[in-house]
């Protein structure tokens, strides 16, 4: 569920239709200080409500927080809104990953949806998958599991941020629709397994440097993973699993005797001994036999 579902502090909203009054409370900012934004800036609402009405969509309130925080940050109000908006002719300077980390977690503990979406999108911009995952995703997330290990049930503010970050990788690999068509990398989960986060960044960070490659998602039976594989001929299947309970090295197995390269990904392949198939548990190093696979 995204910002386009919320109805409580993130924002209301059937279909990402967001009133003036709402989008005002979430910025912080007064009614009459969004009135001016629009008509000095042209950053009014996109959307035509019902009547004379106009409404706010999700991608106008990214914006509008993205120009909020450039704001925040010394920027004044015109070349922010420009930035936010358009990005033409305008040199913004560069936000030190440790105040993007800041900002991302005030947000994601405050389950300010909308913030969370703005804040992920603009690391995407700026730094790609890789390295958001790397420097600004992984240390939360390290840091709710250690509140989680130490009592504090944080599952609120976890759930926002996964399900954020899988919405925002979706907007952010959507720029790469246009890969060339040779045959690819093709990721996949093991058919039990539920987190796939690290794959989805996988994913991403692949078509960042011009690899093909294609995610099947989540809770795909194996009979259909297999059969996909065959039509699609890929160079390479990365086959996820988080633990141990979700490995299927049958499948594996499988896809191998359809004589098709795999790779076994992720902490639930630690100590497996799978014939023929390299184990990687980390992002640089799938990256690097994904690409050698896909250059042989």
């Amino acid at each position: 569920m995204g910002v386009e579902e919320m109805n409580g502090r993130g924002g209301p909203v059937a279909g990402g239709a967001w009133t003036p009054g709402k989008v005002a409370e979430v910025l912080g900012v007064s009614p009459v200080t969004l009135r001016t934004w629009a008509a000095r800036y042209g950053v009014g609402p996109t959307l035509r409500g019902e009547g004379r009405h106009r409404r706010y969509s999700d991608t106008d309130v990214r914006k509008l927080q993205h120009m909020q925080r450039l704001i925040d940050r010394g920027i004044p109000a015109r070349e922010a809104a420009a930035a936010a908006f358009s990005g033409a002719g305008v040199t913004i300077p560069g936000v030190p990953v440790d105040r993007l980390v800041g900002e991302l977690e005030q947000a994601t503990e405050d389950l300010e949806f909308a913030s969370i979406a703005a804040l992920l999108d603009e690391a995407l911009d700026a730094i790609g998958a890789a390295a958001t995952w790397a420097e600004v995703l992984l240390p939360i997330l390290r840091r709710l599991g250690h509140r989680w290990a130490g009592g504090d049930v944080c599952f609120e503010s976890e759930w926002a941020l996964t399900t954020e970050i899988s919405l925002a990788l979706q907007r952010y690999v959507a720029r790469f629709a246009t890969v060339p068509t040779e045959r690819g990398v093709l990721i996949a989960c093991c058919p039990d397994e539920r987190h796939s986060l690290p794959v989805e960044v996988l994913r991403a960070s692949l078509l960042e440097i011009g690899i093909p490659a294609l995610y099947l998602g989540q809770l795909v039976p194996a009979e259909t993973m297999a059969g996909l594989a065959a039509k699609l001929d890929p160079v390479l299947v990365v086959l996820w699993s988080m633990s141990a309970g979700t490995v299927d090295v049958l499948l594996c197995e499988r896809l191998q005797r359809q004589e098709i390269e795999v790779a076994v990904a992720g902490p639930g392949w630690e100590g497996l001994n799978v014939h023929d198939a390299p184990w990687v548990n980390d992002l640089t190093t799938a990256l690097d036999v994904a690409a050698a696979r896909f250059k042989a």
